[in-house]
């Protein structure tokens, strides 16, 4: 064989070899392709069962908080205000002196008053003196008809002076009354109006300040028609028209949670607002503290009746443009969408007028992994899980003799 011939050969044998090398590694690195990795298992969510209790029924409004008395306290004689007898926003009890106003001039003018009275009550005693006189000598024919008269004259004139002289008396001595402004009922008086200095009297700028008394206070609120038949169907009648018809009622403040003020209904307007179809109501409260204060916003919840309700967390249910819902968990473990009708909020739970019957399995965490149509893995609420059971390890396992 030629040199030519043993290198064809050997390229052959070369080729072949490094084929069938390259097929050994293709079929190496196909048998060690990783498989495809498994589905993530369904999102977990916490469900409980809706839970049945005896539920109150109530009208929730919305109110604003007003003093029971409201008076401006104004300088009824003119003078110098002299002192100012409060610290501004103080509370005060009913008789407590406020303000004092220049008090000499009516003191002088009650002196002048009173020696006015001492003058006219000589003068009368003087007169009726005389007139007895002249009556006795009149029946001794001593005297004139004309002189007896003269001094039943001068005694009837002295007693009217006398009548005139006792009301300026008695209007000096109001006078100075009232240079001592007190307060008429326990309140809270706000900031004063005029300054020790300042002339004060009759007229445009008398008022000192302002006096509110907020222990009891009242809370007015409008009760739509339809709210106010659910009530009178109650109450048989409107409560807060007499005081055989009292009917509870709570307020809860901006600040507060639920509602902690209790109070009782006192008052019911006469008749509807022709243009809002409601009607003013008006509940009276405790207030010792003065936490409620006039104009403050409040929220007012009128007890009806009670009921049995079905119940779920208020985190359960859920808004959105077609309306509230909750979300259920079925039997094949997919989520589904319920439309309810929630009612009022009793312990951090909502009542639920429509949509439930009480077996269902609803969303109460995770409500964000449950996603309507999908399958979830459910943990029910309160429900303990069995224990997974220990496998023995082989130091464990008892040698059979």
């Amino acid at each position: 064989m030629t040199s030519y011939g043993r290198n064809a050969t050997f390229g052959w044998i070369r080729l072949t070899s490094a084929w069938v090398v390259c097929l050994m590694l293709l079929v190496f690195l196909g048998s060690c392709k990783k498989p495809p990795p498994a589905p993530p298992p369904p999102p977990k969510v916490t469900v409980a069962q809706p839970v049945q209790r005896t539920v109150t029924d109530y009208l929730e409004l919305t109110g604003n908080a007003q003093a029971i008395y409201t008076v401006q306290l104004v300088a009824r004689v003119a003078g110098y205000l002299e002192k100012v007898l409060f610290q501004d926003g103080q509370m005060v009890r009913k008789g407590q002196p406020l303000f004092l106003i220049q008090q000499n001039s009516y003191q002088d003018a009650l002196q002048q008053a009173e020696g006015q009275i001492l003058l006219q009550k000589a003068q009368l005693e003087y007169a009726e003196k005389q007139l007895a006189r002249y009556s006795n000598l009149l029946h001794q024919k001593a005297a004139s008809q004309e002189n007896v008269d003269n001094w039943r004259y001068q005694r009837d004139s002295a007693q009217a002076s006398m009548k005139v002289a006792e009301a300026q008396r008695n209007l000096a001595r109001l006078n100075l009354t009232y240079t001592e402004v007190t307060a008429p009922f326990d309140g809270r008086i706000d900031r004063r109006l005029q300054d020790p200095g300042s002339l004060v009297g009759p007229g445009e700028n008398s008022v000192l300040a302002q006096l509110n008394q907020i222990d009891p206070i009242y809370v007015y609120f409008n009760i739509s028609d339809l709210d106010l038949a659910r009530l009178m169907q109650v109450a048989r009648g409107i409560p807060g028209q007499g005081a055989e018809k009292k009917w509870s009622v709570s307020v809860g403040l901006p600040n507060e949670e639920g509602y902690p003020h209790q109070g009782l209904l006192d008052f019911a307007s006469i008749s509807l607002t022709s243009t809002t179809a409601t009607l003013l109501m008006r509940g009276v409260f405790p207030n010792p503290v003065g936490k409620i204060l006039p104009g403050l916003y409040a929220r007012v919840r009128v007890p009806l009746k009670k009921k049995t309700a079905l119940l779920v967390p208020e985190a359960a249910v859920a808004n959105d443009q077609q309306g509230s819902y909750v979300l259920i968990v079925n039997e094949k473990d997919v989520v589904e969408r319920r439309g309810v009708n929630p009612g009022v909020s009793v312990d951090g739970q909502r009542v639920v007028e429509q949509g439930i019957k009480g077996t269902e399995w609803v969303v109460t965490n995770g409500l964000l992994r449950a996603v309507p149509g999908r399958q979830v893995t459910p943990e029910r609420e309160g429900v303990v899980p069995p224990a997974p059971t220990s496998r023995q390890s082989p130091s464990q396992k008892k040698v059979k003799p």
